[in-house]
């Protein structure tokens, strides 16, 4: 994962897939728009869903945080859309921890500062409490602020976490994984069935996105159990030409030497003569 992390890490977020207003208008999310949304939470250990909610386009990112039972000991990486201090609080009493990116307008008051190395982009590592009325009330605990410059884009990222033990580099490092669930967004929408339905209804939505999910976790169990090398979507590929013809999996997904059929034949006879 490029972080060296014992605890199970998951990354939360959601990926909006458009509909057709005129085809789907059971999931009107514009004016002249229809859309769902799929919310996951992803393993990051072994970019495997651990859960899943296909929603309509209008429903909140944060509202998913009330169906997720926090794991003791586990990290969640969540962007600031995530944000809401009451549900967050569940974390921390579950014994599980979280890394968020913070809003400008979520009011901190600074308790203390710890020394940072500023050579590593780490600028700062504040505990700090709320100030808010309604904030206070609904996270009493402290928390962990660090800010951290992006060498790459020079962008100035603030987090917030109730971890204090880690070093503040590996929550930075922890929150940048969080950019696997954009990629796993990508892949299943680049290669997988979901963006053309079958069906109009909203069944019919959900149980091909259901599917096409089901076929990307067994794919990915058969690439982990065999050892391959080959990609998820090189896998596919095979699968989709051989899927009707009775051979074991594992000849069917390992790579023949194709040179073989293409050396010359002595018996061969020879077309053009030149």
């Amino acid at each position: 994962m490029g972080v060296d992390l014992d605890s199970s890490l998951y990354a939360l977020d959601s990926t909006t897939i458009d509909l057709c207003l005129s085809l789907f208008p059971w999931a009107r999310f514009r004016k002249h728009k229809a859309a769902v949304k799929m919310h996951t939470l992803l393993d990051l250990h072994g970019n495997i869903p651990t859960f899943i909610r296909i929603t309509d386009g209008k429903v909140h990112d944060v509202n998913i945080l009330d169906e997720i039972l926090p794991e003791a000991g586990s990290f969640y990486v969540m962007d600031r859309g995530y944000i809401d201090f009451k549900r967050l609080y569940r974390f921390t009493l579950s014994s599980a921890f979280f890394v968020v990116r913070t809003k400008k307008n979520v009011l901190l008051q600074r308790r203390y500062s710890h020394p940072v190395d500023k050579s590593t982009g780490v600028r700062s590592d504040h505990t700090v409490i709320l100030t808010a009325l309604g904030s206070a009330s609904a996270y009493p605990d402290p928390l962990r602020r660090v800010t951290y410059c992006d060498p790459e884009t020079g962008k100035r990222l603030k987090f917030l976490t109730n971890n204090f033990t880690l070093p503040a580099l590996t929550i930075a490092q922890i929150y940048k994984q969080r950019w696997q669930v954009e990629l796993f967004f990508r892949w299943v929408k680049m290669h997988l069935r979901i963006k053309a339905f079958y069906g109009t209804s909203e069944n019919a939505v959900k149980t091909q996105i259901w599917i096409a999910v089901s076929v990307y976790v067994l794919v990915a169990i058969v690439r982990k159990h065999l050892g391959l090398d080959a990609s998820l979507y090189q896998l596919l590929q095979i699968l989709s030409v051989t899927l009707f013809e009775k051979m074991p999996i594992l000849r069917a997904l390992q790579q023949d030497d194709s040179q073989d059929d293409l050396r010359d034949s002595g018996n061969q006879l020879i077309l053009f003569d030149f």
